[in-house]
């Protein structure tokens, strides 16, 4: 076994910021990505033809879709389904991974996985450097989401370090970590697209060297960074004691898809970790499908440039990060987690309901503001729910089942709201979501506070 320890007995602030480090530096590294996926059709599918390759065959359906619904610029809407489509490939594969490498990490430790799980994510980002080809292409991202499955693992050592009465405080400094990763990201992603190696040296395109290398680079780096970090500052969080009951209670005679994580759902050991995930997942689903077609909204509403989407995004994630790092790390011991999820829950329905109605831009920035802080109360919340409601042999394998209902959501969502604001408008699209956070709402009611003393 790696180097397990034995369980720390005080809350060590420090192990959680390394944590909090890794997280960041592997969320920069994969949110580097998301502008770019407009300008990656246009490089791999340069004319727009292409009926015989691959990539022509998957935008075929994408393109006579945008068309039927009427866009204006199809090609445009078009890439944007390509890039939900090529992110809905790494949330099915997260989905898939996140709760076998939370099991894994369960019984050999978390730092070795992070280990090999980082190492991984760097090979794929070398494979985009040199991604000339659209299958290397496709080929770096299954791997990049095989491998990103890792972040439950990085929750579960949070859950390890902090007491159950802290649980929360250090979960939410996961989201912290979360929001952060994603404002820095696509920021860098915008800017380092501005270099493009085979303008400067076209010679280089003749060893795969694309317009978007200098971007791969970047999370290349940053991969590389976070594994030497984690080599030289991370120390094994589980316990000696969990990972041997761990070891004691798997099941290695357990079928291939019952290692999935949509049969991990269904084969939680309690009722309330099973009502925890469904409430995350329904939720998750409106969420992302917002998430996803919010950009559309701004410039159907209020005709926002591409930079104003940017300031858009960094508004959420500035109130995203304040009220995880202020309110929830606060509130969470006198008023609960049930309750503060409940509360999440009512403002995504009241933020939903604002942003699909509202006409006028203020009213519109105050239900970004609802709906940011609606996802800074529930995520971390619901995630400490689960790891309270588990054993400590556990933590892993349950936070990788909660990723994985994410995950899962990440993947369908987008698509749904998609079909549903080009096909019915965006204020029935917005609607429909706020109603079905309703159900999440009465699931998450029926919840039981957990016992936090150890």
């Amino acid at each position: 076994m790696a180097d397990a320890v034995a369980a720390p007995k005080p809350v060590r602030d420090r192990r959680i910021g390394i944590v909090f480090l890794t997280i960041f530096l592997d969320l920069v590294g994969f949110s580097i990505i998301f502008p770019l996926f407009p300008a990656m059709l246009d490089y791999y599918l340069p004319d727009g033809g292409g009926e015989g390759s691959l990539l022509g065959r998957m935008i075929a359906p994408l393109t006579a879709f945008a068309e039927r619904a009427g866009a204006e610029d199809p090609r445009f809407m078009t890439a944007v389904l390509f890039g939900g489509i090529l992110g809905s490939l790494y949330s099915i594969l997260q989905f898939i991974f996140a709760p076998i490498w939370g099991a894994i990490s369960d019984r050999t430790g978390r730092r070795p996985i992070l280990l090999l799980t980082v190492a991984g994510i760097a090979l794929s980002y070398l494979l985009w450097i040199f991604a000339a080809s659209f299958w290397v292409l496709i080929l770096s991202r299954i791997l990049a989401g095989v491998m990103g499955g890792n972040l439950s693992v990085a929750t579960a050592a949070v859950a390890d370090v902090t007491s159950r009465e802290n649980r929360t405080k250090g979960l939410a400094v996961v989201g912290i970590a979360f929001g952060l990763g994603f404002l820095v990201g696509p920021a860098i992603g915008g800017l380092s697209s501005l270099i493009n190696l085979t303008e400067l040296a076209p010679v280089l395109t003749n060893y795969g060297i694309n317009p978007f290398s200098v971007p791969a680079m970047i999370s290349f780096v940053l991969a590389l960074v976070n594994l030497l970090w984690i080599h030289r500052r991370f120390k094994e969080t589980l316990s000696v004691s969990a990972s041997a009951a761990a070891k004691k209670a798997v099941q290695p005679k357990a079928g291939l898809a019952e290692r999935f994580g949509v049969f991990r759902l269904l084969r939680l050991p309690s009722p309330e970790l099973k009502r925890t995930n469904l409430v995350y997942l329904l939720y998750m689903i409106a969420f992302s499908g917002m998430e996803f077609t919010l950009t559309f909204l701004a410039v159907e509403r209020f005709a926002f440039s591409p930079a104003q989407n940017g300031l858009m995004f960094v508004f959420i994630g500035f109130v995203l990060i304040v009220v995880q790092g202020g309110l929830v790390r606060r509130l969470s011991g006198p008023v609960g987690e049930k309750r503060l999820a409940v509360t999440g829950l009512a403002c995504g329905i009241v933020a939903l309901l604002l942003l699909g109605s509202a006409n006028q831009l203020s009213l519109f920035f105050i239900g970004l503001a609802i709906m940011a802080s609606s996802v800074a109360l529930c995520s971390p919340t619901l995630s400490a729910l689960v790891s309270l409601y588990s054993s400590e042999q556990t933590q892993g394998e349950s936070l990788g089942v909660f990723r994985s209902a994410g995950a899962l959501a990440r993947a369908i969502g987008p698509l749904i709201a998609a079909f549903i604001f080009f096909r019915y408008g965006s204020t029935f699209a917005y609607t429909l979501g706020a109603l079905m956070i309703v159900i999440p709402l009465v699931l998450a009611l029926a919840l039981r506070q957990p016992e936090k003393r150890d």
